[in-house]
């Protein structure tokens, strides 16, 4: 099997960060702050986070907020559900939730919830149920899901719930992976997992795996590293990952890797980017690769930050 070249990674993941006018930068600027989660927690991951000027990165997200409590993807944007987990996840890792003014937060956040249970993105109303996870797992970090109606919630990503075991993104919605992440995320976070049929899911993502050992999101659907994530973290919290080859997995991730720059690309020879650069790395952590620091696979942040937050450790 292939190293994972870490080092070059820590160097391509900072000098993302410093170039702020080029093409990549100016397409991802209206989320900047889903950039930022990703690369912290990679660093994180790769025990780096030192190599980033922490002070910094907090006062820049905080800039990101607005007066109604949600966060933008950067300054001068307009707040979302999406941007304002990547603000929670950033602080938790950084362990400096307590910049947050938590009530006007969890406000903002509650203040989605529609009367059927399930969440809005922002003010203008679009329901998916990504926005459930973000919510949910948002106030969870934040010890405010009484804040919610949790059992709406819950019953709202069950009526998304397909006949194939996976779940879409409003009921009736197509089967996919990162949407199946995102209910069962929630559902675990919730305690409420006794809702997903385990074997009927498991098989379904197993399913995702492709001979060349890459997983993919729907069937029919070419590789994708990101899917290292999103299938595979779902399999470990319904406790079916020994359903698929994981040494197969790896060596697909570590073959996107650009062995001379750093990053990971979505499959080999592509271009790398940060996005699928963190999940081909918290897909191998999740593979328990040597080196990298666990992560929860329902919070998609390192375990000891999670242990920090809920058991102060």
């Amino acid at each position: 099997m292939e190293e994972l070249e870490a080092e070059k990674h820590v160097k391509y993941i900072l000098s993302v960060e410093k170039k702020k006018d080029d093409i990549e930068s100016l397409v991802m600027e209206h989320l900047r702050l889903n950039g930022a989660y990703w690369g912290l927690t990679t660093l994180d991951l790769l025990q780096k986070l030192g190599s980033v000027d922490q002070d910094e990165v907090v006062s820049w997200v905080m800039k990101c907020q607005h007066d109604c409590g949600g966060f933008a993807g950067n300054i001068g944007h307009d707040p979302h559900i999406l941007y304002t987990l990547s603000a929670v996840q950033i602080l938790a890792l950084l362990d400096k939730l307590d910049v947050l003014d938590v009530a006007k937060l969890s406000n903002y956040i509650a203040g989605l919830q529609n009367e059927d249970g399930s969440f809005s993105g922002d003010m203008w109303g679009e329901i998916d149920t990504r926005f459930s996870y973000c919510a949910i797992c948002c106030l969870s970090l934040l010890h405010c899901l009484d804040k919610i109606d949790v059992e709406k919630a819950v019953n709202y990503i069950v009526s998304c719930k397909n006949l194939d075991g996976g779940f879409g993104c409003t009921p009736g919605g197509e089967s996919h992976a990162g949407q199946i992440f995102c209910c069962v995320g929630a559902l675990a976070i919730t305690g409420s997992l006794h809702h997903v049929d385990k074997d009927l899911l498991g098989w379904w993502l197993c399913e995702r795996q492709d001979k060349g050992g890459g997983l993919n999101g729907r069937p029919e659907k070419l590789p994708d590293v990101c899917y290292s994530w999103w299938v595979l973290s779902s399999l470990i919290m319904i406790d079916r990952v020994h359903w698929i080859d994981k040494n197969k997995l790896a060596t697909f991730i570590l073959k996107c890797q650009d062995k001379e720059n750093g990053g990971i690309s979505d499959r080999p020879d592509d271009a790398v980017d940060i996005f699928h650069t963190y999940f081909g790395v918290a897909g191998l952590s999740l593979l328990e690769y040597p080196g990298l620091k666990p992560i929860d696979p329902a919070y998609a942040l390192p375990v000891d930050v999670v242990n920090r937050i809920f058991f102060g450790r």
